[in-house]
């Protein structure tokens, strides 16, 4: 290839990426997280571009151009790499709920497994109360009663409440995804496991006439909880599923990418169990009206979904620029002409 087709054939790259590089240059402030994307593809493709010109130019003033331009690239790319807070909260904003979507398949198997344990615990205790002691130790089965929920509001220590909750919700949920390396078989477990506690106490409160105050307790942090526990748990799942199916790749391989993946999802969920602490050691156990509690629970509920949709609409506007290869204009700013420096080079034919 002769050096001016070169230069025809690329100089929509190095022309975006040089308008790309002044925008990150002038006004860091405004970057948005499609750009720094966009600007590490651009920086690739022109130092492939430099390679070449340095083995097939040499010499030529063009090679020096563009030494220049993956220079500003690479020092504007790790410069924003950088940004700690900037990556962070674009994970929060749209990659956490693109993962949740690229695995709800197995977050969906995760709830169906809970569900079945809850229905099963639930038909357990209301055919014989007392198979509540063959599903629960006996201290806990002796602690259960519906006629005391509620009271004694005043001597709960809600901050060392809400950090024990945490703790064990967090817990739970690590276990769930850990055990993903048993094929998953233990996170079957553990998902079957939490449901049956949960349909064996429906049962009890209803039997008792207290279903009503019961899911006003559990409802208000419930929501946010087992959302983040079911997350945890279709991550766990989807290792033990690569561990079994690797596909084309080797088990190994598969088994160390799942698991990067999955710990995405599980970190995801931090947030959502100290949110779920929080209501659950201040609101759940508070002298708030049971209907306020229902109210709490969906607020929750909402604020689940809007999150869901304010994920998957930024993760959609990512996704456009990069399917059409182009920064917008109005995202890339005032594009320059790409030869106004070095002037040599600006007047060549091309």
């Amino acid at each position: 290839m002769n050096i001016q087709r070169f230069i025809r054939e690329h100089k929509p790259v190095w022309t975006e990426l040089d308008g790309l590089l002044t925008l990150f240059e002038k006004k860091r402030g405004t970057v948005q997280a499609p750009q720094v994307d966009r600007l590490t593809f651009l920086y690739r493709t022109a130092s492939a571009h430099l390679a070449y010109a340095q083995t097939y130019y040499p010499g030529d003033e063009i090679g020096l151009y563009l030494n220049q331009l993956v220079a500003r690239a690479h020092h504007a790319l790790h410069a924003e790499q950088w940004k700690t807070s900037h990556r962070l909260g674009d994970f929060f904003k749209r990659r956490f709920i693109g993962y949740v979507l690229e695995r709800k398949r197995f977050i969906a198997l995760a709830f169906l497994l809970f569900m079945v344990g809850a229905l099963s615990g639930f038909a357990a205790v209301w055919q014989d109360p007392l198979n509540l002691y063959a599903l629960v130790s006996p201290e806990m089965a002796d602690g259960i009663d519906p006629h005391a929920v509620g009271k004694n509001h005043d001597e709960v220590q809600s901050a060392v409440m809400s950090t024990s909750i945490m703790t064990n919700n967090i817990r739970v949920a690590v276990l769930a995804f850990v055990s993903g390396i048993t094929f998953g078989l233990l996170t079957v477990y553990v998902l079957f496991y939490n449901g049956i506690l949960i349909g064996a106490l429906t049962a009890v409160f209803w039997q008792s006439g207290k279903s009503y105050v019961f899911w006003a307790y559990i409802l208000p942090h419930g929501v946010i909880e087992l959302t983040a526990i079911f997350i945890a748990g279709g991550s766990g799942l989807y290792m033990g599923y690569r561990m079994i199916n690797p596909g084309p790749y080797t088990r190994k391989y598969m088994f160390l990418r799942s698991v990067k993946q999955s710990a995405l999802l599980l970190v995801g969920t931090i947030p959502l169990f100290v949110i779920a602490g929080i209501i659950e050691g201040y609101i759940t156990p508070s002298g708030l009206s049971l209907e306020a509690k229902y109210m709490v629970a969906g607020a929750t509920l909402i604020a689940l979904a809007l999150y869901a949709a304010y994920g998957r609409l930024n993760e959609r506007r990512h996704a456009q620029p990069a399917a059409e290869g182009a920064v917008p204009k109005d995202e890339a700013g005032t594009r320059t002409d790409l030869f106004s420096s070095p002037a040599s080079i600006s007047n060549r034919s091309i």
